[in-house]
């Protein structure tokens, strides 16, 4: 399967790009998806750091399996604002 994958903020900045495109095999699910795209692009996020997916324009679990025509998102995690 192939995906189109967007990416936002940060992870655009540090891919270059802001749609990566990955293949998978039929039954991988949205941490499979994360696993490739930080194969591919290592710098993205550090190993520590949990890469938040959309599928469907709802978060996913890592568990969750992909099926072909998914939209799937990359999101960096969020931090800042006022106290």
């Amino acid at each position: 399967m192939r995906f189109d994958v967007r990416l936002f903020a940060l992870y655009r900045e540090r891919a270059g790009a802001s749609i990566v495109t990955v293949d998978l095999p039929e039954g991988a699910s949205a941490g499979d998806l994360t696993a490739a795209v930080r194969a591919d692009y290592p710098r993205l996020a550090p190993p520590e750091v949990r890469i938040v997916v959309a599928v469907n324009a709802e978060y996913a679990d890592d568990d969750q399996l992909l099926r072909p025509g998914d939209e799937v998102c990359l999101i960096p995690p969020v931090s800042g604002g006022r106290r």
